[in-house]
């Protein structure tokens, strides 16, 4: 007997669960971490800025790091992870010679791969908590993931 779930992500968590998200999540996009304000050296006078939501988000207060945010770069563009007033997850992309739209989508990427993230290692913590054992992992082409797991 086999079951197939679909997982709809909803995140929520505290500041230090996030981070390691963001930096696991645009570390394999070729993205590193930087000081607030400082790309390689030089200040960023970004010409365009997009700034994306992530609805279904909330980062808890009072769990550390509230205020905080995480800067990562890669060639022209900076990214700026942090928690909006009402709590939820935002990222702000800024490239010199970008337009919005192509920063809105970067910025949608990323987002997307910070969610997949955290969504994944929830649920294979979750699974490790319930003693389940993962037999099969396979991720295709569209960045779907597939998790066979036994239940003992």
């Amino acid at each position: 007997m086999s079951t197939v779930m679909v997982i709809a992500p909803l995140v929520i968590a505290n500041w230090s669960a996030i981070s390691a998200a963001v930096v696991g999540a645009v570390g394999v996009l070729g993205y590193s971490t930087v000081n607030e304000g400082i790309v390689a050296g030089r200040r960023v006078r970004a010409a365009n800025r997009a700034e994306i939501e992530l609805d279904e988000s909330e980062i808890l207060e009072g769990s550390g790091g509230s205020g905080e945010e995480i800067v990562v770069e890669k060639d022209d563009v900076r990214a700026v992870f942090s928690r909006d007033a009402r709590g939820a997850l935002k990222v702000c992309v800024e490239g010199h010679g970008r337009s919005k739209a192509e920063l809105k989508k970067i910025g949608e990427d990323l987002i997307g791969r910070v969610t997949q993230q955290y969504v994944y290692h929830r649920v294979v913590t979750e699974l490790g908590n319930r003693n389940m054992a993962i037999i099969d992992e396979e991720v295709s082409e569209d960045r779907t993931v597939k998790i066979r797991v036994r239940n003992w």
